[in-house]
């Protein structure tokens, strides 16, 4: 790492760098193509840019191209990459779908050395001639394992026959598809991979939780669950109809609560990720568009209204949580059958999923016993918060993926206020009984 980016780095707060920023750093600040693979929430974007950053001329045209597989994806990597390009004056821009072409195309003539895109945007742009890309040196392909498969592996294959063959090539991804193995092969390069999953100690406590409910009752518990105490959560829905239904469920409901969805105009999806990120909803409504690299600074909770149906899938939707060392709760609705077939497809997965209730307005993993709640109880985000705050203070790593499993030392029942209430009710009505009994008594 060159010394501004150090000084960078320590200003930051970072204390060091991540499993797959060393694993990657020389490979990539020496020209090779690379694999690398590191769970959620990583570092992934830093760790490509920190070693080819130093390598780009100002001035020289457009050197690195980042593809990402969504326009929330590239922005977020633009803001990450623009931090840094700026300490070594250079300039970064994003070229996605949805946003103003003719705006683009102008952009494109201040010629910046860094381009952040989707797929579609940048080959159109290609073939419209406004983008050139005969002097790249790096080209990266974020979440690899989604981007090449079907109709977007064409797309990025006319890409990369644009540019030199001299390009290196970086390839990253949170999972480990069958894609991946054959990419020296579909690439015609020697790619090194670096994978980092079993020794990334990054990501926090998460408590996996399954709450069996039917699907009509499902909207009727996040309304409920907006009345935890500083609770938000990202809610993932497999179809676009339902997502719809529930958010105007919602919003009858006067529940704060906005959809990101894929058919949305730009400036609505990004209206609603920014008054997310800024704490100003409870719920994020949004199908797998945003299932893949966005960074939500400290994000309660997770949750799959429907399950998926693959376990990559559930790796990356709940990889949005329990980012950078913070505890998180991923929340599973199904019933009965929908949950024993979760836990068969996770059977290979390092999940621990453990039974969660709803009770007086928290989050418990204790069965309620008749409507009332044990005395003392600490529902599940506390006790992920206390976790987390004991592993640092006996300095250890924190596993990942692992469940908390504490044992809750709970009071004896002691009477509430209801229950003294309803007694001292029923002790007055009984001794108004016995006065009108004495009284019809006398006059017998």
């Amino acid at each position: 790492m060159i010394e501004i980016f150090q000084q960078h780095f320590k200003e930051r707060g970072f204390k060091e760098p991540t499993a797959i920023q060393t694993a990657v750093n020389d490979a990539m600040a020496n020209d090779k193509s690379v694999l690398g693979i590191a769970p959620t929430g990583s570092g992934k974007t830093i760790a490509f840019t920190l070693p080819i950053l130093p390598k780009v001329m100002a001035g020289q045209g457009t050197q690195v191209l980042v593809l990402s597989p969504s326009q929330e994806l590239a922005v977020q990597t633009t803001k990450v990459m623009r931090e840094w390009a700026q300490l070594l004056d250079l300039k970064v821009m994003s070229l996605t779908g949805g946003a103003n072409m003719k705006r683009q195309v102008e952009k494109l003539k201040s010629h910046p050395e860094i381009l952040v895109g989707t797929p579609g945007r940048v080959l159109h742009l290609l073939e419209s001639k406004h983008l050139k890309l005969g002097h790249l040196q790096t080209m990266i392909i974020d979440e690899a394992d989604d981007m090449l498969q079907d109709s977007t592996l064409a797309v990025i294959e006319d890409i990369e026959r644009a540019t030199p063959l001299s390009t290196q090539l970086g390839f990253f991804s949170a999972t480990k598809t069958e894609v991946l193995d054959g990419l020296n092969y579909m690439f015609g390069r020697d790619i090194i991979e670096y994978d980092v999953r079993d020794e990334d100690h990054s990501q926090g406590i998460v408590r996996h939780g399954q709450m069996e409910i039917a699907g009509k009752q499902r909207g009727e518990m996040l309304r409920r669950f907006s009345h935890i105490k500083d609770f938000r959560a990202l809610v993932f829905f497999n179809q676009t109809k339902t997502m719809m239904h529930v958010a105007s469920q919602l919003e009858h409901e006067h529940v704060s609560a906005m959809v990101l969805g894929g058919q949305q105009r730009n400036t609505d999806r990004e209206k609603a990720l920014r008054m997310f990120r800024n704490r100003q909803l409870k719920f994020l409504l949004t199908t797998d568009v945003a299932a893949r690299g966005l960074d939500i600074v400290k994000l309660p909770a997770v949750i799959n209204f429907d399950l998926p149906t693959e376990a990559v899938t559930y790796v990356h939707r709940v990889g949005r949580t329990g980012r950078q060392g913070e505890p998180g709760l991923v929340v599973n609705f199904g019933n009965d059958h929908d949950l024993r077939d979760l836990k068969k497809l996770l059977a290979d997965e390092k999940y621990d999923l453990k039974p969660i209730y709803f009770a007086h307005n928290q989050l418990v993993d204790e069965r309620p016993q008749h409507g009332e709640k044990p005395a003392h109880t600490e529902n599940v985000q506390e006790k992920a918060h206390r976790a987390v705050r004991k592993a640092q203070l006996s300095d250890e790593h924190v596993n990942v993926g692992k469940s908390i499993n504490r044992t809750i030392d709970v009071a004896k029942d002691q009477p509430t206020k209801a229950k003294r209430h309803k007694k001292k009710r029923h002790d007055k009505n009984k001794g108004i009984r016995l006065k009108r009994r004495r009284q019809a008594e006398e006059k017998k």
